[in-house]
Protein backbone atom coordinates (compact mmCIF):
# COMPACT_ATOMS: atom_id res chain seq x y z
CA UNK A 1 0.00 0.00 0.00
CA UNK A 2 1.56 3.67 -0.68
CA UNK A 3 1.05 6.43 1.68
CA UNK A 4 0.52 9.75 -0.06
CA UNK A 5 0.34 13.28 1.32
CA UNK A 6 -2.09 15.50 -1.22
CA UNK A 7 -1.10 19.11 -0.83
CA UNK A 8 -3.90 21.92 -0.75
CA UNK A 9 -2.43 25.58 -0.01
CA UNK A 10 -5.00 27.35 -1.99
CA UNK A 11 -8.64 27.30 -3.35
CA UNK A 12 -7.64 26.08 -6.81
CA UNK A 13 -5.66 23.44 -5.20
CA UNK A 14 -8.77 21.79 -3.70
CA UNK A 15 -10.27 21.06 -7.04
CA UNK A 16 -7.28 19.01 -7.90
CA UNK A 17 -6.58 17.54 -5.00
CA UNK A 18 -10.42 16.05 -4.33
CA UNK A 19 -10.64 14.05 -7.34
CA UNK A 20 -7.18 12.28 -6.55
CA UNK A 21 -7.97 11.93 -2.86
CA UNK A 22 -11.62 10.32 -3.87
CA UNK A 23 -10.10 8.25 -6.48
CA UNK A 24 -7.53 6.78 -3.97
CA UNK A 25 -10.10 5.91 -0.88
CA UNK A 26 -12.34 3.76 -3.72
CA UNK A 27 -9.02 1.93 -4.15
CA UNK A 28 -7.97 1.27 -0.16
CA UNK A 29 -6.38 -1.42 -0.51
CA UNK A 30 -3.55 0.34 -2.90
CA UNK A 31 -3.89 3.78 -1.21
CA UNK A 32 -3.67 5.57 1.66
CA UNK A 33 -4.30 9.15 1.27
CA UNK A 34 -2.92 11.79 3.53
CA UNK A 35 -4.25 15.99 3.28
CA UNK A 36 -1.65 18.53 3.70
CA UNK A 37 -3.22 22.36 3.74
CA UNK A 38 -0.53 24.59 3.87
CA UNK A 39 -3.28 27.67 4.97
CA UNK A 40 -1.18 29.44 2.17
CA UNK A 41 -4.75 31.29 1.28
CA UNK A 42 -7.44 30.71 4.22
CA UNK A 43 -10.91 31.88 4.46
CA UNK A 44 -12.77 29.91 7.23
CA UNK A 45 -15.72 30.22 5.42
CA UNK A 46 -14.50 29.88 2.11
CA UNK A 47 -12.27 26.81 2.68
CA UNK A 48 -15.03 25.21 4.33
CA UNK A 49 -17.56 25.39 1.61
CA UNK A 50 -14.82 24.32 -1.05
CA UNK A 51 -14.18 21.25 1.31
CA UNK A 52 -17.81 20.65 2.01
CA UNK A 53 -19.02 21.29 -2.07
CA UNK A 54 -16.01 19.31 -2.96
CA UNK A 55 -16.48 16.45 -0.55
CA UNK A 56 -12.66 16.46 0.65
CA UNK A 57 -12.04 14.88 3.88
CA UNK A 58 -10.97 17.68 6.57
CA UNK A 59 -7.52 17.56 6.46
CA UNK A 60 -5.44 15.18 8.61
CA UNK A 61 -2.72 18.41 8.52
CA UNK A 62 -3.18 22.25 8.60
CA UNK A 63 -0.14 24.48 8.51
CA UNK A 64 -1.53 27.60 9.24
CA UNK A 65 1.20 29.76 7.32
CA UNK A 66 -1.48 32.67 6.29
CA UNK A 67 -0.60 35.47 3.97
CA UNK A 68 2.92 36.98 3.30
CA UNK A 69 5.72 37.79 1.52
CA UNK A 70 6.50 35.23 -1.53
CA UNK A 71 9.57 34.41 0.34
CA UNK A 72 8.26 34.63 3.71
CA UNK A 73 4.91 32.58 3.13
CA UNK A 74 7.31 30.07 1.21
CA UNK A 75 9.95 29.31 4.17
CA UNK A 76 7.16 29.30 6.50
CA UNK A 77 5.87 25.92 4.18
CA UNK A 78 9.22 24.78 4.18
CA UNK A 79 9.72 24.81 7.62
CA UNK A 80 6.25 23.71 9.19
CA UNK A 81 5.92 21.20 5.94
CA UNK A 82 9.30 19.30 7.02
CA UNK A 83 8.55 17.90 10.17
CA UNK A 84 5.17 16.71 8.69
CA UNK A 85 6.87 14.57 6.00
CA UNK A 86 9.67 13.26 8.48
CA UNK A 87 6.86 11.80 11.44
CA UNK A 88 4.11 10.36 8.72
CA UNK A 89 7.19 8.94 5.93
CA UNK A 90 4.99 8.72 2.87
CA UNK A 91 5.82 6.81 -0.15
CA UNK A 92 5.04 10.12 -2.53
CA UNK A 93 3.82 13.44 -2.38
CA UNK A 94 1.38 15.18 -4.44
CA UNK A 95 1.79 18.55 -5.25
CA UNK A 96 -0.80 20.74 -8.14
CA UNK A 97 -0.93 23.67 -9.45
CA UNK A 98 1.73 26.48 -9.42
CA UNK A 99 1.28 27.96 -6.03
CA UNK A 100 3.94 29.03 -3.15
CA UNK A 101 3.27 25.81 -1.59
CA UNK A 102 3.45 23.98 -4.80
CA UNK A 103 7.26 24.64 -4.87
CA UNK A 104 7.93 24.65 -0.94
CA UNK A 105 6.81 21.26 -0.33
CA UNK A 106 8.40 19.99 -3.44
CA UNK A 107 11.71 21.30 -2.40
CA UNK A 108 11.33 20.30 1.07
CA UNK A 109 10.64 16.29 -0.65
CA UNK A 110 13.96 16.63 -2.89
CA UNK A 111 15.76 17.50 0.60
CA UNK A 112 14.84 15.08 1.98
CA UNK A 113 14.97 12.57 -0.77
CA UNK A 114 10.81 11.74 -0.56
CA UNK A 115 9.16 11.10 -3.83
CA UNK A 116 7.23 13.90 -5.13
CA UNK A 117 5.03 13.87 -8.12
CA UNK A 118 3.76 17.47 -9.61
CA UNK A 119 0.21 17.47 -10.70
CA UNK A 120 -0.52 20.05 -13.97
CA UNK A 121 3.37 19.87 -14.56
CA UNK A 122 4.92 21.48 -17.85
CA UNK A 123 2.51 24.46 -18.46
CA UNK A 124 4.10 27.63 -19.58
CA UNK A 125 3.07 31.30 -20.08
CA UNK A 126 7.03 32.27 -20.92
CA UNK A 127 6.42 35.39 -18.73
CA UNK A 128 8.79 34.95 -15.74
CA UNK A 129 7.42 37.95 -13.90
CA UNK A 130 4.60 35.66 -12.92
CA UNK A 131 5.27 34.21 -9.51
CA UNK A 132 3.67 31.55 -11.14
CA UNK A 133 5.67 30.50 -13.96
CA UNK A 134 9.00 30.71 -11.52
CA UNK A 135 7.27 28.02 -9.52
CA UNK A 136 5.83 25.62 -12.38
CA UNK A 137 9.72 25.62 -13.82
CA UNK A 138 11.47 24.75 -10.29
CA UNK A 139 8.51 21.88 -9.06
CA UNK A 140 9.27 20.44 -12.34
CA UNK A 141 12.75 20.30 -12.37
CA UNK A 142 12.63 18.86 -8.62
CA UNK A 143 9.86 16.18 -9.07
CA UNK A 144 10.32 12.86 -9.92
CA UNK A 145 7.10 12.22 -12.05
CA UNK A 146 5.24 15.55 -14.22
CA UNK A 147 1.68 14.22 -14.99
CA UNK A 148 0.87 16.75 -17.90
CA UNK A 149 -2.23 17.77 -18.67
CA UNK A 150 -2.05 18.31 -22.23
CA UNK A 151 0.48 17.60 -25.31
CA UNK A 152 2.07 21.47 -25.30
CA UNK A 153 3.24 20.49 -21.61
CA UNK A 154 4.93 17.33 -22.87
CA UNK A 155 6.74 19.24 -25.44
CA UNK A 156 7.46 22.25 -22.86
CA UNK A 157 9.68 19.57 -20.05
CA UNK A 158 11.07 17.77 -23.28
CA UNK A 159 12.91 20.99 -24.20
CA UNK A 160 13.75 22.05 -21.13
CA UNK A 161 15.68 18.14 -20.64
CA UNK A 162 13.40 16.88 -18.05
CA UNK A 163 13.83 12.54 -19.49
CA UNK A 164 10.82 11.13 -20.93
CA UNK A 165 10.35 8.62 -18.74
CA UNK A 166 9.62 10.96 -15.62
CA UNK A 167 6.52 12.26 -18.00
CA UNK A 168 2.87 11.17 -17.90
CA UNK A 169 0.27 12.78 -19.96
CA UNK A 170 -2.70 11.61 -18.08
CA UNK A 171 -5.32 14.85 -18.79
CA UNK A 172 -6.88 17.71 -16.71
CA UNK A 173 -7.74 16.61 -13.10
CA UNK A 174 -9.54 19.77 -12.75
CA UNK A 175 -12.03 18.55 -15.32
CA UNK A 176 -12.88 15.42 -12.93
CA UNK A 177 -14.24 18.29 -10.87
CA UNK A 178 -15.98 20.09 -13.06
CA UNK A 179 -17.80 16.65 -14.73
CA UNK A 180 -18.52 15.30 -11.52
CA UNK A 181 -19.91 18.20 -9.60
CA UNK A 182 -22.18 19.67 -13.09
CA UNK A 183 -25.14 17.93 -12.17
CA UNK A 184 -25.03 19.11 -8.34
CA UNK A 185 -24.42 22.91 -9.14
CA UNK A 186 -27.87 22.45 -11.05
CA UNK A 187 -29.07 22.55 -7.33
CA UNK A 188 -27.72 26.07 -6.62
CA UNK A 189 -30.16 28.75 -6.61
CA UNK A 190 -27.43 31.64 -7.39
CA UNK A 191 -28.83 32.81 -10.72
CA UNK A 192 -32.51 32.58 -8.99
CA UNK A 193 -31.04 34.89 -6.09
CA UNK A 194 -29.10 37.24 -8.55
CA UNK A 195 -32.24 37.51 -10.74
CA UNK A 196 -29.98 36.47 -13.49
CA UNK A 197 -31.32 35.11 -17.03
CA UNK A 198 -29.14 32.09 -18.28
CA UNK A 199 -27.02 33.05 -21.26
CA UNK A 200 -28.22 36.84 -20.38
CA UNK A 201 -25.48 38.14 -18.25
CA UNK A 202 -21.13 38.24 -18.10
CA UNK A 203 -19.04 36.99 -15.22
CA UNK A 204 -15.82 38.95 -14.70
CA UNK A 205 -13.05 37.66 -12.29
CA UNK A 206 -9.64 39.51 -11.41
CA UNK A 207 -7.02 38.75 -8.97
CA UNK A 208 -3.62 38.67 -10.02
CA UNK A 209 -1.45 41.56 -8.95
CA UNK A 210 -0.65 42.85 -12.30
CA UNK A 211 -3.95 43.71 -12.93
CA UNK A 212 -5.70 44.70 -9.76
CA UNK A 213 -2.40 46.58 -8.11
CA UNK A 214 -1.49 48.54 -10.61
CA UNK A 215 -4.19 52.02 -10.70
CA UNK A 216 -3.67 52.15 -14.80
CA UNK A 217 -3.60 48.92 -15.63
CA UNK A 218 -6.82 48.53 -12.96
CA UNK A 219 -8.38 51.76 -14.40
CA UNK A 220 -8.13 50.38 -18.31
CA UNK A 221 -9.88 46.98 -17.13
CA UNK A 222 -13.05 48.76 -15.52
CA UNK A 223 -13.35 51.05 -18.80
CA UNK A 224 -13.70 47.78 -20.93
CA UNK A 225 -16.11 46.33 -18.36
CA UNK A 226 -18.41 49.53 -18.57
CA UNK A 227 -18.67 49.51 -22.04
CA UNK A 228 -19.29 45.94 -22.40
CA UNK A 229 -22.23 46.58 -19.34
CA UNK A 230 -23.95 48.57 -21.63
CA UNK A 231 -24.49 45.23 -23.89
CA UNK A 232 -25.26 43.06 -20.95
CA UNK A 233 -24.76 42.98 -16.95
CA UNK A 234 -21.41 42.30 -15.32
CA UNK A 235 -21.37 39.79 -12.29
CA UNK A 236 -18.11 40.41 -10.45
CA UNK A 237 -17.74 37.68 -7.24
CA UNK A 238 -14.79 39.93 -5.89
CA UNK A 239 -11.61 38.37 -4.37
CA UNK A 240 -10.74 39.78 -1.04
CA UNK A 241 -7.52 40.73 -2.04
CA UNK A 242 -9.14 42.79 -5.27
CA UNK A 243 -11.61 44.37 -2.84
CA UNK A 244 -9.24 45.69 -0.98
CA UNK A 245 -7.13 47.19 -3.70
CA UNK A 246 -10.49 48.66 -5.15
CA UNK A 247 -10.37 50.43 -1.35
CA UNK A 248 -6.56 51.22 -1.66
CA UNK A 249 -6.73 52.59 -4.94
CA UNK A 250 -9.52 55.27 -5.19
CA UNK A 251 -11.84 52.69 -7.39
CA UNK A 252 -14.65 52.35 -4.56
CA UNK A 253 -17.26 55.36 -5.44
CA UNK A 254 -16.58 54.47 -8.95
CA UNK A 255 -17.49 50.83 -9.35
CA UNK A 256 -20.09 51.29 -6.32
CA UNK A 257 -22.08 54.10 -8.59
CA UNK A 258 -21.50 51.67 -11.60
CA UNK A 259 -24.91 50.90 -13.00
CA UNK A 260 -23.49 47.16 -15.04
CA UNK A 261 -20.64 46.02 -12.47
CA UNK A 262 -22.68 43.87 -10.35
CA UNK A 263 -20.27 43.37 -7.41
CA UNK A 264 -20.84 40.09 -5.29
CA UNK A 265 -18.73 37.82 -2.56
CA UNK A 266 -16.59 35.56 -3.28
CA UNK A 267 -18.84 31.98 -3.63
CA UNK A 268 -18.48 28.41 -2.82
CA UNK A 269 -18.04 26.18 -6.02
CA UNK A 270 -21.11 24.98 -6.70
CA UNK A 271 -22.54 28.12 -6.53
CA UNK A 272 -19.66 29.76 -8.85
CA UNK A 273 -19.96 26.65 -11.20
CA UNK A 274 -24.08 27.35 -11.62
CA UNK A 275 -23.29 31.05 -12.03
CA UNK A 276 -20.57 30.58 -14.82
CA UNK A 277 -21.71 28.03 -16.44
CA UNK A 278 -24.74 29.93 -17.15
CA UNK A 279 -22.77 33.09 -18.33
CA UNK A 280 -22.60 33.98 -22.14
CA UNK A 281 -18.82 35.65 -21.63
CA UNK A 282 -16.40 34.93 -18.75
CA UNK A 283 -13.49 37.53 -18.48
CA UNK A 284 -10.97 36.28 -16.16
CA UNK A 285 -7.12 36.87 -15.30
CA UNK A 286 -7.69 32.61 -13.72
CA UNK A 287 -6.13 29.98 -15.32
CA UNK A 288 -8.66 26.78 -14.10
CA UNK A 289 -11.41 29.28 -15.46
CA UNK A 290 -9.39 29.07 -19.22
CA UNK A 291 -10.07 25.11 -18.61
CA UNK A 292 -13.20 25.01 -17.74
CA UNK A 293 -15.48 27.16 -19.75
CA UNK A 294 -13.27 25.28 -22.83
CA UNK A 295 -14.75 22.25 -21.83
CA UNK A 296 -18.13 23.96 -21.26
CA UNK A 297 -17.84 25.77 -24.57
CA UNK A 298 -18.28 29.54 -22.99
CA UNK A 299 -16.36 32.36 -24.81
CA UNK A 300 -13.69 33.09 -22.31
CA UNK A 301 -11.24 36.00 -22.87
CA UNK A 302 -8.19 36.05 -20.76
CA UNK A 303 -7.01 39.42 -19.37
CA UNK A 304 -3.71 38.67 -19.76
CA UNK A 305 -1.46 38.83 -22.56
CA UNK A 306 0.37 35.58 -22.26
CA UNK A 307 -1.56 32.14 -20.84
CA UNK A 308 0.15 28.86 -19.89
CA UNK A 309 -2.71 26.90 -21.40
CA UNK A 310 -1.93 27.95 -24.83
CA UNK A 311 -4.62 24.73 -26.00
CA UNK A 312 -7.66 26.82 -24.57
CA UNK A 313 -6.97 28.73 -27.30
CA UNK A 314 -5.68 26.39 -30.30
CA UNK A 315 -8.66 24.15 -29.35
CA UNK A 316 -11.17 25.34 -27.37
CA UNK A 317 -13.19 29.01 -26.45
CA UNK A 318 -10.16 31.45 -24.70
CA UNK A 319 -8.56 34.56 -25.97
CA UNK A 320 -5.94 36.01 -24.66
CA UNK A 321 -6.77 40.13 -24.63
CA UNK A 322 -4.25 41.54 -22.80
CA UNK A 323 -5.41 44.74 -20.72
CA UNK A 324 -6.03 46.77 -23.63
CA UNK A 325 -9.72 48.30 -23.78
CA UNK A 326 -10.13 48.92 -27.08
CA UNK A 327 -9.17 44.79 -27.33
CA UNK A 328 -11.18 43.64 -24.56
CA UNK A 329 -14.10 45.60 -25.67
CA UNK A 330 -13.56 44.64 -29.69
CA UNK A 331 -13.15 40.42 -28.35
CA UNK A 332 -16.15 40.72 -25.99
CA UNK A 333 -18.72 42.19 -28.79
CA UNK A 334 -17.40 39.74 -31.16
CA UNK A 335 -18.29 36.88 -29.15
CA UNK A 336 -21.59 38.14 -27.79
CA UNK A 337 -22.61 38.76 -31.62
CA UNK A 338 -22.40 34.84 -32.24
CA UNK A 339 -25.37 33.27 -32.39
CA UNK A 340 -24.21 29.97 -31.26
CA UNK A 341 -21.16 29.14 -29.03
CA UNK A 342 -17.82 29.12 -30.49
CA UNK A 343 -16.49 26.25 -32.37
CA UNK A 344 -14.45 23.96 -30.21
CA UNK A 345 -12.77 20.63 -29.46
CA UNK A 346 -12.15 19.26 -26.06
CA UNK A 347 -8.34 18.37 -25.64
CA UNK A 348 -7.37 14.78 -25.47
CA UNK A 349 -7.88 13.04 -21.90
CA UNK A 350 -9.90 15.94 -19.99
CA UNK A 351 -12.52 13.32 -20.13
CA UNK A 352 -13.04 13.65 -16.29
CA UNK A 353 -10.93 9.95 -15.58
CA UNK A 354 -7.71 11.64 -15.16
CA UNK A 355 -6.95 10.93 -11.41
CA UNK A 356 -7.22 7.04 -12.06
CA UNK A 357 -4.56 7.52 -14.61
CA UNK A 358 -2.31 9.51 -11.84
CA UNK A 359 -3.02 6.67 -9.50
CA UNK A 360 -1.99 3.57 -12.13
CA UNK A 361 1.08 5.80 -12.97
CA UNK A 362 2.06 6.16 -9.21
CA UNK A 363 1.50 2.33 -8.45
CA UNK A 364 3.57 1.24 -11.52
CA UNK A 365 6.63 3.58 -10.77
Amino acid sequence: MLKVINVVGARPNFMKVAPIVEAMKRREREFAPFVVHTGQHYDAAMSEAFFRDLELPAPDVYLGVGSASHAAQTAAVMERFEPVLLQEKPDWVIVVGDVNSTLACALVCSKLGVKVAHVEAGLRSRDRTMPEEINRILTDQVADLLFTPSEDADKNLLAEGIPAERIRLVGNVMIDSLLKHLPGADKSLIREQLSLTEKEYAVVTLHRPANVDCPDTFARILDALETIGHRLPIVFPVHPRTRRTITELGFAKRVAESKTLRLIEPLGYLDFLRLYSGARLVLTDSGGIQEETTVLGIPCLTLRETTERPVTVSLGTNKSVGTDPGKIVFEAMAALDENSRPKHSVPALWDGHTAGRILDALVQS
